[in-house]
């Protein structure tokens, strides 16, 4: 992997294949991050889902909102290319993402959260309001909401419950999903296909 220092501009004309990671320091983190689109604009942030990397998003995704749209995808602390330890609840892993955010300079940012990633918005737009302008959030859900705790697996689930969530429909298509060397489930949590997105606008 090809890591360089953080530059502001995002590299125009660039595919999501084809993007260089780059790193900054936020309190003693090394984030790695990736950026591509326009330079001008507010940027769309993207938050993932659980125990992914940089590599887990889907091309076609970043490339297509890309295409008018500055896209900045990251690391999670502690996760892939990034240092530090990993967190251990979802507030501390919004507040990184808020750090990580002001550390590029912006002052308002649209967020995309795909899972784990759509609660980290969550969070990020109820302690931040001023800081989001438009946020989409994907195959997830509130904190301690219905079927949440069905995210990860647990000893007595089968796998149609333990990767189900709510509001997300059940569906038999496949996706990669982790990279744990097991056969993959098959599921719309870890796929794009059938993920059910809803676009909303924090209260002031």
């Amino acid at each position: 992997m090809t890591t360089v220092h953080a530059p502001m501009e995002a590299a125009a004309n660039t595919t999501w294949k084809d993007a260089p990671t780059h790193t900054i320091h936020v309190d003693g983190v090394e984030f790695a991050y990736r950026q591509l689109g326009p330079s001008t604009g507010v940027p769309v942030v993207f938050l993932t889902h659980l125990a992914a990397v940089l590599d887990n998003w889907d091309p076609r995704v970043v490339d297509g909102i890309a295409a008018r749209h500055r896209v900045i995808t990251f690391d999670n602390r502690g996760v892939g290319a990034s240092s530090g330890s990993t967190p251990t609840t979802i507030e501390q892993m919004a507040s990184d993402a808020v750090s990580f955010i002001r550390a590029l300079g912006f002052d308002q940012v649209d967020l995309f959260g795909f899972s784990m990633g759509g609660m980290i918005a969550q969070v990020i737009a109820h302690e931040q309001p001023q800081l989001v302008r438009k946020m989409i959030i994907a195959g997830t859900g509130p904190a301690g909401g219905d079927g949440i705790e069905k995210v990860t697996p647990s000893p007595t689930s089968t796998p149609r419950e333990d990767c189900s969530l709510a509001g997300t429909p059940r569906s038999s298509s496949s996706s990669p999903g982790l990279r744990t060397g097991a056969e993959p489930r098959r599921s719309s949590w870890h796929g794009w296909r059938n993920a059910r997105t809803t676009a909303t606008r924090p209260s002031p």
